[in-house]
Parts: structure tokens; sequence; C-alpha cells
């Protein structure tokens, strides 16, 4: 090849070059696939956040809801201790990929100098099932110094639920996407004590089963 030829050919290669950096097709869409995964994610992520912090607010509702009705009885039993547990799940739809877990605890502060917080009687809903609580009639338990007034008697309700994203659950298996993984099973929790209202006391009893 001449040196003229070789220098036609650069020319020509030099030129093709230059109308390829001015070519502006495709860009938009080049750009479009760098940047949707990004709006996406940040989507889903304001999403559910929003969706985690009504939940966390239903809960709130769920464990006063449930002191609140216990307040009002003069005593509970087995069989309506449980239905006042499932009226409050309601609180939680549509939220149902994971169900709370409630502890209701009877305690009785003693008049003793410091009163002392014994459990008078425990009952708890865990993994959909009901039954008796982990503390036992007796048992000393903890609870604010500020509210632990000699002679009293409160309602415990501790509520607790491992909220589960929907970006990382998908047809009721667990799918674990890389970040989302750093929020899944957010544990969210409440704890309320609440005074009778009828009597001094709620007194609680095991019927046998079942229920009328």
């Amino acid at each position: 090849m001449s040196g003229a030829g070789a220098h036609a050919t650069m020319k020509d290669l030099l030129g093709k070059a230059a109308r390829l950096l001015r070519d502006r097709r495709g860009v938009a869409a080049i750009e479009f696939a760098f940047i949707a995964p990004i709006l996406l994610i940040l989507y889903f992520l304001t999403m559910e956040a929003s969706q985690a912090i009504e939940t966390s607010k239903k809960v709130n509702r769920m464990s006063s809801m449930i002191g609140d009705l216990i307040a009002q009885q003069s005593a509970v039993d087995s069989c309506s201790l449980p239905a006042i547990l499932q009226a409050a799940n309601t609180t939680l739809l549509p939220y149902n990929r994971s169900s709370p877990k409630v502890i209701v605890t009877g305690i009785q502060i003693t008049t003793d100098t410091p009163p002392i917080a014994t459990v008078a009687w425990s009952y708890q809903v865990s993994g959909g099932q009901y039954g008796a609580g982990p503390e036992k009639a007796g048992d000393t338990t903890t609870m604010p110094s500020a509210i632990k007034t000699g002679g009293a008697f409160l309602i415990r309700v501790q509520s607790s639920l491992p909220y589960r994203p929907v970006i990382a659950w998908a047809a009721g298996d667990e799918k674990t996407l890389g970040l989302t993984s750093a929020f899944d099973n957010i544990t969210m929790g409440a704890t309320f004590y609440f005074s009778p209202r009828l009597t001094t006391t709620v007194t609680y009893s095991t019927l046998a089963s079942p229920c009328p």
C-alpha cells in the first residue's frame, strides 16, 4: 500500500471515529439501563419503609387494644383471652406475612419496702398457639420502678412481631436479595401497663375445653 493510500485509510478511520463520538443515538437507553435499577431499589425501599412504619404503629395499637379490653374485665379465662387476642390481631391486617407474639401478665405488687412485683398469672400466643405464658404465678418480675406502687395490680401486655418485607419474600419462601437481606425479619415490639377499671384485680382461671 502506497503512502497516499495509507493516509487515506487513516483519515477515513478517524472520520468514522469522529462521527461515532458525535452520534448520540442510544445514549438515553444506556443511561436508563444504568439508572433504572437504582430507581427501582429506591422505590421499593421507600415503599417498604412506609409499610414498616405503619405496621409498627399497628403493633402499638394492638397491644393497647388488648390491655384496654382486659382491664375492663373483672376476670378472664382460657376461653375469653384467646378471643380477645384474636380480635386485637385483626388490627395488623392487611399485613399477614408473620404472626405476632403477645404475652399478657397479671402483676400483683406487694406492700413491701421496696415493693416487689410478682406474677399473678401469665398467658401468651406465640406462633399461633395459645397457652400459659413464660412466667409462672409467684415469680418475681421486672417492671419500671416509676409505676411500681405498693399494693397495686397491673396488666402488662408485651407484643413483638418479626416484620418480613415484601421484597424479601416470594411465594411464602424467604428470598435473600442482596441489600434487602439487611432489612429482613425486623423485630417490632411494644409494652404497655394497664390498671383494672372495674375491680382492684383481674383474675384468671383455666376452663375445661372445649370452650363454650
